[in-house]
Order: C-alpha cells, then structure tokens, then sequence
C-alpha cells in the first residue's frame, strides 16, 4: 500500500494556512472586529462558557463592540470575563447591552502586532514544510518498497514542491494583507 496521499498533503497544508487566518483574525487592529472576543469566556450558571453562548456580538460602527447579552443577570459576569480577557478594552454598560469602544493604537503597538503576524506566518510555513518532508519521505518509501518508479518519484516530488509554493505564497499573502491592515490607520 503506498504511502503518499495528495489529498491528505493538500488537506494538512490547507489547515496549516486556515489556522494562520484565525490568528491572523485574532489581532487587534483599531478596527472593530468580533472575532476578537472569541477567546472571551465567561462565569454563568457555575460553569465557564464562551461568551457566544451567553450573548450576541455585533461590530455596529468601525470603532465600536456591541455585546447584547441575552440573560440580564448575566451582564456583569459578561463584563468581568471581557476585563479578564486583557485585550485592553473598556466595557461600558448600557442595560443589557455591553459597549466596547476600540481604543487608538500607539505605533509602537502596531508596529509589534505587526511583528506578530509575521512570526504567526513563520509559524504557519514552518507546518506547511513539515508536510512537505512527510510527503517526500513517504515518495522515498514508496519508491524503495518498489510501488512506484524513480520517475514518478521525482514527478510526484514537483507536485508537493508546486503545493508547498502555493501553500506558502498563500500564507505570506495572508500576512502582508494583515501587516498592512495594522500598520494603515
């Protein structure tokens, strides 16, 4: 049976660079986004939960959160969880309703989220390489167990070679796209 699976390759590399944009998501760039409450959890009924479960998320203005929290009794553990979170912003309560205003970014903050992405990029190349070698080494499985010819093993080599190009092109677009988004006021 042999080794090598394109789609399985394809697949891991596709994860490694849809992993990146959630990171990339994650970073704070002035502009409202709610994704960026997504790590957010919250104390309700005694247990923790994601803040999804317990209210909406909406991005009203460029600047602005608006968490509506569906439970009024659960507003101001709402709040504490968004404190707790340390993403650096202030909730403001307006009955049932959480305002978060997105504060300016100094450049020297833009500059190190900026950085950040980049080494999330890294991060994400460095999987996408590290399929590539599976990939390669199960060619040379292949060919050694006699599956394939040392021709297919070399065609088959530029076929992960031509993914992993894309799959990194894919990765330092993403990046750029994120680099240039933090660093624009």
């Amino acid at each position: 049976m042999a080794k090598y699976d394109k789609a399985d390759i394809e697949r891991r590399m596709k994860g490694a660079v849809e992993s990146l944009k959630g990171d990339l998501s994650g970073l704070r760039t002035g502009r409202a986004n709610t994704s960026l409450l997504d790590p957010v959890v919250v104390e309700v009924y005694g247990s923790m939960m994601p803040l999804s479960q317990v209210a909406t998320v909406s991005a009203p203005e460029p600047r602005m959160l608006s968490v509506q929290v569906w439970d009024k009794s659960n507003v101001s553990a709402v709040e504490k969880g968004i404190s707790k979170a340390n993403l650096g912003l202030n909730p403001m309560t307006d009955g049932q309703t959480v305002r978060l205003p997105m504060p300016d970014l100094t450049e020297e903050r833009r500059k190190d989220l900026a950085k950040l992405a980049g080494e999330y990029g890294e991060k994400a190349k460095i999987a996408i390489r590290n399929v590539r070698r599976d990939g390669m080494e199960a060619l040379k499985e292949d060919e050694k167990k006699k599956e394939i010819s040392e021709d297919d093993r070399k065609r088959l080599e530029d076929e992960v070679q031509k993914l992993t190009d894309s799959h990194v092109a894919d990765t330092d677009a993403a990046v750029e796209k994120k680099v240039q988004e933090i660093l624009t006021k």
